[in-house]
């Protein structure tokens, strides 16, 4: 298993997004992740980082099939893949009911048969659709919650890559649809990378503030409160606020010392995911990028994905 990084915050400079380009690039089999953003948009901030200087592997998690035809969404994927130098996960998603309409004039008739026909454009593009140009491999990701997506990317999908999935849930349910889904395809299940919220406890932090600044949207939203619910996480679109609290108390979002953290990414381990990807975007919410970035520095260090002699000043 390895240990990735989520960027923590929504960068409106492109600038901001070196000082976490600079810790991954000395980290050890660790990747930049980068979710849906209406400020930055997230392929273009890897190229800006990558220009910098700073060629580390990248990946989305996840962006939104509504904003780009798959044609452009393979041209885009190959690109970065090329400019980065290293293998790219490419991941999407449906997005929420509202954000279809809002963009599609009317949801999806099923999220799943869109994702399936959406990820089989994609990878015919990338596979030999478009004018051949040399790049490193191109993964394509889907954003899981619940078992019919699990089951869809054991079968089409090289990555499934959740976010606020509870460990338990992982392991009961998630993990054992995509097995057996990629078993009956007969193709290698894919690799399972989960985005986990996570702070250290310090004085004056209150946990739960950090986690509903985080997911009060996640909270409100029917795709995640079903999940959740399915997981044993009773929320409520009513009460956010009572529903970050259960994130913390089922350890979906992890807090307190380093062994409590290690014990709650270790959940994750025994869960059978691959790739944990550290997301401190609580820290950045309510004490700022810089807190983010320095804790988060001192997260990789302790888990041992960055080296103390290999680490330098992070500006």
């Amino acid at each position: 298993m390895t240990y990735s990084v989520h960027m923590p915050f929504m960068p409106i400079r492109c600038e901001q997004v070196l000082p976490v380009g600079q810790l991954v690039s000395r980290a050890e089999d660790c990747r930049l992740w980068l979710g849906q953003s209406l400020t930055l948009e997230p392929h273009q901030l890897f190229a800006y980082l990558a220009g910098s200087g700073l060629r580390v592997p990248v990946g989305t998690s996840v962006t939104l099939m509504p904003l780009r035809h798959p044609l452009e969404a393979a041209s885009q994927a190959r690109s970065l893949a090329q400019i980065t130098g290293h293998p790219l996960v490419a991941g999407y998603g449906p997005g929420s009911a509202d954000f279809q309409r809002a963009l599609l004039g009317s949801r999806y008739p099923s999220p799943l048969t869109a994702a399936r026909e959406y990820l089989t454009a994609v990878r015919s593009f990338v596979d030999g659709g478009l004018p051949p140009i040399p790049h490193p491999r191109v993964d394509l990701g889907l954003g899981v919650l619940r078992p019919a997506m699990a089951r869809l990317a054991g079968e089409i999908a090289d990555v499934a890559i959740t976010w606020l999935c509870p460990p338990d849930y992982l392991r009961d349910v998630l993990v054992p649809e995509i097995r057996a889904a990629a078993a009956a395809a007969g193709r290698p299940m894919p690799r399972v990378v989960s985005v986990v919220h996570l702070a250290q406890r310090k004085p004056r932090r209150d946990p739960v503030q950090l986690a509903l600044g985080v997911s009060r949207g996640h909270l409100q939203s029917p795709h995640y409160i079903d999940m959740l619910g399915r997981a044993g996480v009773s929320v409520s679109a009513s009460d956010p606020e009572s529903g970050a609290r259960a994130l913390v108390d089922a350890g979906v979002f992890l807090h307190g010392g380093m062994p409590d953290l290690v014990e709650g990414l270790n959940a994750y381990r025994a869960a059978g995911v691959d790739e944990i990807v550290l997301n401190l975007s609580g820290v950045a919410y309510e004490r700022g990028e810089h807190a983010a970035v320095r804790e988060l520095e001192f997260l990789l260090m302790s888990l041992g994905t960055v080296r103390h002699d290999v680490l330098g000043e992070v500006k």
